[in-house]
C-alpha cells in the first residue's frame, strides 16, 4: 500500500517545495528465501532550511535509507524500489556516473566513523582539496587555500598545519569536522548526517550539532539527520521520523513528539533517556528485548514482541501508517493497533516525586 504523503512542516521552511521527496522506498538484500527487508515503504519530504530526523535503534533500517538515497549501496546483491525526487530528478533512475556529479557538489554525507571514511595515507589538506578540484575545478593552489578556510569555519585551531597531517594524527573530534568540511566544501543543497556525534564527548557534540545548525539556518540547507539520540533530535531537528522493522511507525514534530508520544516504541526510547534528576543508582527503563524480537510486518505489527500495550490485533493485523487525530499537532502520522494515552515520562516523573517524598 501506498504510504500517505508527508505533511509540510511548521518551520521556517512551511509552504517551500520539498526538495527531497522519498516515496515508499524499499531496500531488500538476497533474494528468495533469504530475502531481507531492510527499509519497507519509507516515506518522508525534506525542504530548505528544514531539518528532519530518522530515529531508532541500530537495525532499524536509518543508515541504509541514506545509503539508497546516496546510491551507495553496493553494486549487486540488494535491489531498491520507490522513488527519490531530488529537485525534480529520481536519483534511483540515474547512472552511476550521474551520481557522482551530484554527490559532493548538491547532495553530501557525513559518515558515521570519520577515522575509516579518510583515507589514513593522504593528508587531510589533499582529500579536502580534491573535492574542490573535482566539483569546483579549483587548481590545487586555491584550493589548498580554500581548504584551510573551510577547515578554520568549522572550528579546527591552526587548520594550516592540520592541512599537512594524516587522519590518525587527528583527534576524533577534529576527523569528524574535517568531514563536515569536505561536505561543506561544494555548498550542498541536502545535507545527510548519519550518527556525527557517536563517540565523541559531550562538549565536542553540542559544538558539532552547533555547527550543523548554522549552517541549515546561514544557508537554506536542508539536512536529514540520522539519530539514535533522542538529545540530539531535541535540539536539532523540526520533524522525527520514528522507524522501526525498516517503517515508519511514527512521526510527528519535534515538540508534539516530546510532549505526548504515541507510538509505544516511541515511549519506550523516551523513557530510556538517562534524567538528571534521578536518584543515583535509579535503574534506566530499557525497552525490553532487542530489535531481533519481532514479527514479519505482513503478519502483525513487528513490534509487538516487545511491546507492553500489545493487543490481539497486534499479532494478526498489519497496523497502517495513518493520520494521527488524538495526538498533539495537526500533523501527526501513526502506525499503531493501541497507542500509548499518556507520556511514560509523566509516570517517571511521579515516581522520582514520590521517592523524594
Amino acid at each position: 500500500m501506498t504510504s500517505p504523503s508527508p505533511t509540510t512542516s511548521p518551520s521556517g521552511s512551511a509552504g517551500a517545495e520539498p526538495l527531497l521527496s522519498v516515496r515508499d522506498l524499499s531496500v531488500t538484500f538476497g533474494k528468495g528465501d533469504r530475502a531481507f527487508r531492510a527499509v519497507d515503504q519509507v516515506s518522508f519530504d525534506v525542504r530548505p532550511g528544514q531539518t528532519v530526523g530518522l530515529v531508532g535503534e541500530s537495525g532499524c533500517g536509518k543508515s541504509v535509507t541514506s545509503l539508497a538515497i546516496m546510491g551507495l549501496l553496493p553494486a549487486r546483491g540488494n535491489t531498491v524500489t520507490g522513488e527519490v525526487m531530488f529537485a525534480g530528478t529520481d536519483l534511483l533512475t540515474l547512472s552511476q556516473e550521474q551520481l557522482r556529479e551530484r554527490r559532493g557538489s548538491e547532495l553530501a554525507m557525513i559518515f558515521q566513523d570519520p577515522l575509516s571514511s579518510l583515507n589514513p595515507v593522504v593528508a587531510l589538506g589533499t582529500q579536502v582539496a580534491e573535492v574542490l578540484q573535482a566539483h569546483k575545478g579549483m587548481k590545487k593552489g586555491p584550493a589548498e587555500r580554500y581548504a584551510t578556510e573551510l577547515l578554520k569555519k568549522v572550528g579546527i585551531p591552526d587548520p594550516t598545519r592540520r592541512l599537512k597531517e594524516y587522519p590518525h594524527q587527528l583527534s576524533g573530534g577534529m576527523r569528524q569536522r574535517a568531514l563536515i568540511a569536505m561536505a561543506l566544501a561544494c555548498e550542498p543543497r541536502l545535507l545527510i548526517a548519519d550518527e556525527p556525534t557517536t563517540a565523541l564527548d559531550v562538549t565536542i557534540q553540542a559544538q558539532i550539532l552547533a555547527l550543523l545548525r548554522e549552517l541549515v539556518t546561514e544557508s537554506g540547507t536542508a539536512l536529514i539527520m540520522i539519530t539514535h539520540d533522542l538529545g540530539v533530535v531535541a535540539g536539532l531537528c523540526d520533524q522525527v521520523n520514528v522507524l522501526y522493522g525498516g517503517k515508519v511507525v511514527e512521526r510527528a514534530e519535534r515538540h508534539d513528539l516530546f510532549a505526548r508520544p504515541r507510538h509505544p516504541y516511541t515511549g519506550g526510547l523516551l523513557a530510556s533517556i538517562p534524567r538528571l534528576t534521578e536518584e543515583r543508582g535509579r535503574r534506566l527503563s530499557p525497552v525490553p528485548g532487542s530489535v531481533a524480537d519481532n514479527i514479519p510486518w505482513e503478519g502483525g505489527c513487528a513490534f509487538a514482541p516487545r511491546c507492553a500495550s500489545e493487543v490481539d490485533a497486534c499479532r494478526s493485523t498489519t497496523p497502517e501508517l495513518v493520520p494521527d487525530r488524538d495526538g498533539l499537532g495537526p500533523d501527526r502520522l501513526l502506525r499503531c493497533h493501541n497507542p500509548l494515552e499518556e507520556n511514560p515520562l509523566d509516570d517517571i516523573q511521579a515516581d522520582e516525586r514520590q521517592e523524594q517524598e
